[in-house]
């Protein structure tokens, strides 16, 4: 048992590490903050091999990393949304573990469904961080609710296309690192 959660911390160190390597490779960078990056792939990936409550401890660290890092805090609870929940909330990928005997569809499905509920989990705490606390950058007649919206999924939508199209990736050719008994 201890051997196990030994095993278990170290993954999430070795994928948290990962993630934060991976966030330095930006594909795009939106002007007031939030990325295109590679980073929610190994924090989904974790999430799925090792379950949700792994993947949420990762995505916390990272949250807290990536704020230490090169964040922009205007208020606590800002803060707090923006970083541990947002990143926090991708580990509820986990909740669509998938075992080995199901079919490659009901697989696929379990991974897509997942990523995609994970980051619209990340984009409504965002959202609700941009809405709360950055209501003045919307333009002149619109509501910050919408420009909240549309300045998040901008960078959020992309990174939900990207890690669904990695994530079936691995399960058509790796799937045993879905799997922690067969790694």
């Amino acid at each position: 048992m201890k051997h196990n959660r030994l095993v278990v911390m170290m993954e999430i160190a070795m994928m948290t590490g990962l993630a934060v390597i991976l966030d330095f490779v930006r594909v795009a960078q939106m002007p007031f903050g939030g990325s295109i990056t590679l980073a929610a792939v190994p924090l989904i990936l974790l999430a799925f091999r090792r379950g949700a409550g792994a993947g949420i401890t990762a995505g916390v660290i990272f949250g807290i990393i990536n704020w230490m890092i090169g964040g922009y805090v205007v208020h606590w609870a800002q803060m707090l949304l923006d970083y541990p929940v947002a990143f926090g909330v991708l580990g509820t990928a986990g909740f669509f573990a998938f075992k080995r005997s199901w079919t490659l569809k009901r697989k696929l499905t379990a991974v897509i469904a997942g990523t995609i509920v994970a980051n619209l989990l990340r984009l409504a705490s965002h959202f609700t961080a941009g809405v709360v606390w950055f209501r003045e950058l919307a333009p002149d007649g619109m509501s910050p609710e919408l420009y909240s919206f549309l300045y998040n999924i901008a960078y959020i939508g992309p990174i939900i296309v990207i890690t669904i199209l990695i994530m079936v990736l691995i399960v058509r050719t790796g799937e045993r690192l879905f799997h922690p008994e067969t790694s």
